[in-house]
């Protein structure tokens, strides 16, 4: 499944830097047909959870931001469209799992590369027959180091978040402050 950035590498986009062109050129073209290929959403039925579809933000685009505290009539229209009882989203990074008045189930299972949780580790979420969110601790330090030594043009705050990230609660009022800026 495509998020956004997927789309920024695949675009060669500068939107944040020389990273994604750098990382477009390691991967090389057949690698990155590849990348095109994959589908913004995909669906599946899980046992206890019913038909679930997972997409980076919405089924229709990666990038619209929404937050557990985004006004539900939002979040309603916004995913009016889909049939399945459980979307399993993530762009913002932060764990949660709401269900929207419309009966619609939301979960963000976290992120592995840019966790919000103000903790290091890798946040993900074990699907079926509920949902339980899990977090693996791993070597960030040594995370940091191997990117430096490759000499990959990272923005210096994106490591600093990896080290020390953000929690949940100034990310989400940070994105809810900006949403549709």
């Amino acid at each position: 499944m495509r998020g956004n950035a997927d789309r920024e590498v695949i675009e060669r986009s500068d939107r944040f830097g020389p990273l994604a062109a750098w990382s477009a050129d390691r991967l090389g073209e057949d690698r990155l047909a590849i990348a095109r290929s994959w589908p913004l959403t995909i669906e599946m039925s899980i046992d206890g959870l019913g038909t679930v579809l997972v997409c980076h933000s919405t089924p229709a685009s990666d990038d619209p931001v929404y937050t557990r505290i985004t006004p539900d009539e939002e979040l309603v229209g916004m995913l009016e469209s889909v049939g399945a009882d459980v979307v399993v989203c993530g762009h913002t990074h932060m764990q949660y799992d709401r269900t929207l008045s419309s009966g619609l189930r939301l979960v963000n299972p976290g992120s592995v590369g840019m966790p919000y949780e103000g903790a290091q580790g890798a946040y993900w979420a074990l699907l079926g027959p509920d949902v339980e969110f899990r977090a693996t601790r791993y070597d960030v330090g040594g995370t940091v180091a191997a990117i430096e030594v490759l000499a990959a043009p990272v923005d210096e705050r994106l490591l600093e978040q990896l080290v020390d990230p953000p929690d949940p609660e100034s990310t989400t009022q940070y994105f809810e402050a900006n949403r549709g800026a």
